[in-house]
């Protein structure tokens, strides 16, 4: 009964906000500041290069070690069910009031990397190479999360991870609404613009 609680252990590794904690160190407080966003993208854009690569490890580790510790007890539905409550740890925080302060993105790259490595190599490049051929990073996670998404439809994956990557494709998708409504205005952030 007491490996019920690798769930909430999940949620809350999902909920370290790598990125507010990176900025204290730098004295900035990146929920009042870009896209007040605590994620790996506005800790680039706030806090430099090496700060984001610290941040986005963080943040892929935490959806990485919620989905294996779920994963080792109950098996790939486990796995999922952990990696989905640290998305949504990330996502809509606690220690924030819930408020809407994630992508997920990060997170839910280190869960594939977990339990469906090949796709997510699959993912990461199709990222890169929306992101290299427009600079923006919604983009490139949109392209990401919908390679998942047909993916799992494509491979001989188990049901446990079709669910995930449908789930957390639609969940990516939903999140960056508002950034490809900027994208279709032309006033959405371009990877590597000086911070406003």
């Amino acid at each position: 009964m007491a490996s019920y609680f690798l769930f909430a252990v999940a949620y809350f590794l999902g909920a370290i906000p790598f990125a507010y904690l990176a900025g204290r160190f730098k004295h900035i407080d990146v929920r009042k500041h870009g896209s007040g966003n605590i994620g790996t993208t506005n800790a680039f854009r706030l806090l430099g290069p090496q700060w984001g690569i610290a941040v986005l490890l963080g943040d892929a580790l935490k959806g990485a070690l919620a989905a294996e510790l779920t994963y080792l007890y109950f098996g790939a539905w486990g796995g999922i069910g952990g990696g989905l409550l640290a998305m949504a740890g990330h996502s809509w925080n606690p220690f924030f009031r819930f408020r809407p302060s994630g992508k997920g993105v990060a997170s839910g790259l280190g869960i594939m990397a977990v339990l469906m490595p090949k796709i997510t190599f699959l993912a990461v490049l199709a990222f890169l190479i929306l992101v290299i051929a427009t600079r923006y990073v919604s983009l490139g996670s949109a392209a990401g999360a919908v390679t998942v998404a047909l993916s799992v439809l494509i491979f001989n994956e188990p049901p446990a991870y079709k669910v995930f990557g449908l789930v957390a494709a639609s969940v990516v998708l939903i999140r960056h609404r508002t950034n490809f409504q900027r994208v279709r205005a032309g006033t959405e952030h371009r990877f590597g613009e000086k911070k406003r």
